[in-house]
């Protein structure tokens, strides 16, 4: 009897699982020389297909740009692996020889990773080799539109660690997707971690799963331009973040704030760039095409050129257009393109000064972007270091194209493609994901202090209280009674009765 395609689904889930827990048992024990071998093999991998599966990506999600995603690919095995490679992720990692402690690393086991149609294959790479790294294996749900790449991308990570001496099953993949067979993945006792990239959906998904979760919110990031920024530079570091794989990375921004007194030179500097400023009509119509009336982005525009999107929406733009700039009065749903749009459209803001910029900023940021990421163009370092003080976000890029900054691309961020949105995000680590993350740390401690150290002085016996008369006790004598109690309690320890 052929089993539905669900309950097959479902089916190789658990296989995947069984077959990744094997594999584990085995790679726990492989020492730091092995484990740095095999992840080697996988960057060269990741490196040599970097534009065999960028063309796949494309092809079959339609979104991005090949050379943008050829790019990402390279970024998540050569990037990755040059940060990751000195690591110690194998047994001591650390020796505290004033404070007498050992840090021992030990894996967390098999991972679940969700993998999102924006990254479909420069995600896979960057994850397995973290996995790996700290000695755990993987298994992969990819997005329904972008099965084959993900798949492809997770064979090849296998089958290179398999080449550098790993066991066959360290990194796995549906190859039938299906929601009951994430969930398996995510529930699956077997599995220890879940690592999610995606929807919000998904990502809340994964956190009530009853398993340890690392996730990533939306970023909705805004892009601050204060009065003393070279803004020919910030034109273009703008406009080179925004379309970026055509505006795919979550990271990418989301609107320009611009004080006033430079908005119009800043302006001309974005038009030459290649942005082309929507008239007020022309802002409604992309708004209604773009976000759809649940407050979801349109799929069917994710990840376009410019000239797609004016195509699509019926309207005339110059033919060397890079991206469409709209500018918009407020923040909310009256204003549907104040939220995160993974494609190539901005919102653009006037501000009076950078205090009124500021709260700008903020509400963009609570309209989705909580957490994540803001970039602000500027030379003054005093309002620099408010922005980094004051907003409710854990990567303040300054200078630089946002989406390539918060990557670790143009920073000294750690280069990474799970970017943590903190507690204030619904996240549970607030940075960029790397294999220290996946690790448990255990602790040898030695004795830096004797018991009788611990002491207070004079020890005395502790006073009796009448139960009745606890109420009216002042707060200072309940202080004294305590400690009494517990300088009695330590001479017991410490002075047992003798026969």
């Amino acid at each position: 009897m052929e089993l539905d395609r669900d309950l097959t689904s479902l089916q190789e889930a658990r296989n995947l699982v069984r077959a990744a827990r094997k594999a584990q048992e085995i790679i726990k024990n492989f020492t730091q020389e092995q484990i740095d071998r095999v992840v080697d093999f996988m960057r060269e991998a990741g490196e040599s297909h970097a534009a065999r599966l960028a063309m796949m990506a494309v092809s079959e999600t339609g979104m991005g740009k090949y050379e943008d995603k050829c790019l990402k690919n390279y970024f998540a095995s050569h990037h990755v692996y040059d940060f990751i490679k000195n690591m110690k992720t194998v047994g001591i990692i650390r020796e505290d020889k004033q404070q007498r402690l050992w840090e021992i690393a030990e894996p967390v086991g098999v991972i679940t990773g969700i993998i999102p149609t924006t990254n479909p294959t420069s995600t896979v790479i960057y994850k397995a080799m973290i996995a790996l790294k700290s000695r755990n294996t993987i298994v992969f749900s990819p997005h329904p539109s972008a099965v084959q790449c993900t798949k492809e991308a997770a064979k090849l990570m296998n089958q290179a660690a398999v080449a550098a001496g790993a066991p066959d099953g360290v990194v796995g993949c549906l190859n039938i997707v299906s929601m009951e067979a994430t969930n398996e993945l995510m529930k699956h006792p077997d599995v220890s971690l879940i690592l999610a990239t995606g929807g919000s959906g998904l990502v809340k998904a994964a956190y009530s799963s009853g398993k340890p979760a690392l996730g990533v919110g939306p970023g909705n990031v805004p892009a601050f331009v204060e009065r003393s920024a070279n803004l020919a530079k910030a034109a273009k570091n703008i406009l080179i973040g925004k379309t970026f794989d055509n505006g795919t990375i979550c990271a990418s921004e989301q609107a320009i704030v611009a004080e006033d007194c430079i908005a119009d030179e800043l302006v001309q500097h974005l038009k030459m760039s290649g942005a082309y400023f929507l008239e007020p009509e022309e802002v409604q119509k992309v708004s209604k095409a773009v976000i759809l009336p649940n407050g979801g982005m349109n799929p069917k525009l994710v990840g376009k050129e410019a000239a797609f999107i004016a195509k699509y929406v019926g309207i005339n733009i110059p033919e060397h257009t890079k991206c469409l700039v709209a500018p918009l009065q407020g923040v909310g749903p009256q204003y549907p393109l104040s939220y995160e749009k993974l494609t190539t459209v901005l919102g653009f803001y006037r501000v009076r000064n950078w205090h009124e910029g500021c709260e700008r900023c903020i509400e963009l940021l609570k309209a989705g972007g909580i957490g994540h990421s803001l970039v602000i163009h500027s030379e003054n370092e005093e309002i620099i270091r408010e922005f980094g003080l004051k907003k409710p976000i854990f990567r303040v890029l300054v200078n630089t194209p946002s989406s390539l900054g918060a990557v670790g691309a143009t920073t000294g961020l750690a280069p990474s493609f799970t970017l943590g949105c903190g507690t204030w995000g619904g996240s549970s680590v607030s940075e960029n994901v790397t294999p220290m993350h996946l690790i448990n740390i255990k602790r040898v401690a030695w004795a830096i202090r004797n018991p009788e150290e611990l002491s207070f002085p004079n020890p005395s016996e502790p006073a009796v209280i009448p139960a009745n008369s606890i109420s009216s006790i002042s707060p200072e004598m309940m202080q004294e009674i305590v400690e009494q109690v517990i300088r009695h309690t330590l001479r017991s320890y410490l002075q047992p009765e003798t026969k």
